[in-house]
């Protein structure tokens, strides 16, 4: 089993940053693929980012490219999604999951563990 837990998430406003942070523990591996999802109300959770724990390779919904980083602190065992230039729109519980497999997956479906999500809140 994985654990995965979320933090950081908050009310800022549009044009602001956030970091959010995702501690996974348990029988994780080196192989996983570390994703964030975000889901906002009335509306399906999608994709946001995903990243590996070992090498550099980094995946983004155009939606999010160049205003999203994500990254890892392998020692930590934590993934990182720093967000900037916050838009109303980027409004959305924020969840982290885990993928037991050695090929990204964009879809929620591949992921095997999620955290129980972290609330942003982006005004105007």
């Amino acid at each position: 089993q994985v654990q995965l837990v979320e933090s950081g998430g908050g009310l800022v406003q549009a044009g602001d940053s956030l970091r959010l942070s995702c501690q996974a523990s348990g029988r994780t591996s080196s192989n996983y693929f570390m994703g964030w999802f975000r889901q906002a109300q009335g509306k399906e959770r999608e994709f946001v980012a995903a990243i590996r724990w070992t090498y550099d390779n980094t995946y983004y919904a155009d939606s999010v490219k160049g205003r999203f980083t994500i990254s890892r602190d392998n020692a930590k065992m934590t993934v990182y999604l720093q967000m900037n230039s916050l838009k109303p729109e980027d409004t959305a519980v924020y969840y982290c999951a885990a993928r037991r497999q050695l090929v990204v997956s964009l879809a929620q479906q591949g992921y095997d563990y999620w955290g129980q999500g972290t609330q942003v809140t982006v005004s105007p």
